[in-house]
């Protein structure tokens, strides 16, 4: 698809779209958090977030590339290679997953682990409240963030660039940034655990250069620690 629009429209529009899914992602989580509706930010309403989210975030991306020219598939969104990339993303995430319950969270405070009690609490420590989370996992998380923190970021903002290169690794390294700062991480730990997945995520979106890969990883990873925190530390 060529491009007929400015670079200087194109960093408006990202800039304006970005701004927007930020404050569409904390919306929900503020009006639960500050409503307590239901409880507030567990259980039913955790899959009202989900859709919520997806919902409003793919129709601002829509949008957005509609203002741009652009579709989903200019993004990434790309289903010729499924097989390959479910493969790819699926062992990446299964790897994680590995890694992070059978040596990080055992090694750095298991239950005491303030994500994982706050996960539990998320939960509400029950198994319907943990298929709820799933949910918000999969859908909120899995899918709804690559669209938007890789196949949306990365790609948009490279196109600010002249040098296709430069803008790529520009809009990786500030993605990777803004995604781990995003989820508010508090020290090393944390650190880490946000870090590895983004980078893993990024690394499988710029390989295969689409969203499949990363989507499978990341909504596998999060379905899989969904679960594993449950039953390994819940009850």
């Amino acid at each position: 698809m060529t491009n007929t629009v400015s670079r200087r429209k194109t960093l408006i529009v990202f800039i304006l779209t970005i701004i927007a899914g930020y404050i569409l992602f904390i919306l929900p989580d503020v009006f639960f958090g500050v409503t307590k509706i239901n409880g507030g930010k567990q259980g039913i309403n955790l899959m009202y977030i989900a859709i919520f989210q997806f919902v409003t975030v793919t129709s601002l991306l829509w949008l957005s590339l509609k203002k741009l020219k652009r579709n989903f598939k200019y993004i990434g969104l790309k289903f010729k290679k499924v097989p390959g990339d479910l493969t790819i993303g699926l062992l990446a995430g299964l790897t994680w997953t590995a890694v992070q319950f059978i040596f990080l969270i055992p090694n750095t405070g298991g239950a005491a682990r303030e994500d994982i009690s706050g996960m539990l609490d998320m939960m509400g420590d029950n198994l319907t409240g943990m298929l709820f989370y799933i949910v918000l996992g999969v859908l909120g998380g899995g899918v709804t963030e690559e669209l938007f923190n890789r196949g949306y970021f990365i790609i948009i903002l490279r196109d600010v660039f002249k040098n296709e290169k430069t803008g790529t690794f520009v809009a990786a390294f500030l993605s990777i940034l803004l995604f781990a700062l995003g989820h508010l991480p508090t020290n090393i730990i944390s650190w880490v655990d946000i870090l590895v997945p983004t980078l893993i995520y990024t690394s499988l979106f710029l390989y295969t250069k689409r969203l499949i890969a990363p989507i499978a990883a990341h909504a596998v990873y999060n379905l899989l620690a969904i679960i594993l925190v449950y039953f390994m530390y819940g009850q």
